[in-house]
């Protein structure tokens, strides 16, 4: 009996030690980063996750297989949203190569072709003529290619990927926003396996906090 009173003892305190370790594994300004204001998301009434990328960002390329995977198995409440990020001119090019695709209905062929387009085959894509080529190589029309590029849709969101990227006031891609509200990335996070943990557990506490409004007379 003494012996089993010591052992639950000794139990006891594991857990109470456990406890503020694990609640503490993921704490603001060190895993993760809160947004100084607050931007508005999709849907009020889920948790929106942003991911904001370069094609020609080889840290994203190596985020993708994560950001596939956790795809699989996303909450219905989880609103996902991919951001092509436009800090610069140079970035503007492949932000229109995204909303092109998307306009033309051929987004889930053409993301992992042009990431792997870049990365794995060493494709040069620094002008619209190469990237024109680029889609004709996947069973776009040039006329489809230059109807949808210069569009008036795809220029709407070029404009609104160049705001969103200014107000998540990011300082790198890839950058995963959690309901409009926080920030992470492989310098936080330490690796992508960690962004996605982060990001799951963000999503939690942002799910909790809006139960509990929800529940608020």
């Amino acid at each position: 009996m003494k012996f089993l009173r010591h052992w639950l003892t000794a139990l006891f305190v594991l857990m109470f030690m456990a406890a503020p370790l694990h609640a503490a594994q993921y704490s603001e300004g060190k895993q993760y980063l809160r947004l100084s204001t607050p931007q508005p998301t999709s849907d009020p009434n889920k948790v929106e996750v942003v991911e904001l990328f370069w094609y020609g960002c080889s840290h994203c390329f190596d985020l993708e297989p994560y950001i596939q995977q956790w795809l699989e198995t996303k909450p219905n409440d989880v609103v996902f949203v991919r951001l092509p990020a436009i800090v610069g001119p140079g970035w503007e090019l492949l932000a229109k190569a995204y909303y092109t695709a998307d306009l033309l209905g051929v987004l889930d062929t053409m993301h992992p072709e042009l990431f792997a387009a870049i990365h794995e085959k060493d494709q040069k894509i620094k002008d619209v003529d190469a990237l024109r080529d680029f889609f004709v190589s996947h069973g776009v029309s040039a006329d489809d290619f230059n109807n949808s590029f210069n569009s008036f849709a795809v220029s709407v969101k070029i404009n609104n990927a160049r705001l969103m990227t200014r107000r998540y006031v990011i300082t790198g891609v890839p950058t995963v926003i959690v309901n409009g509200q926080f920030s992470t990335g492989g310098r936080q996070a330490g690796s992508n396996a960690n962004i996605i943990k982060v990001v799951d557990y963000l999503v939690e506490q942002e799910r909790a906090g809006m139960s509990a409004v929800a529940k608020t007379p």
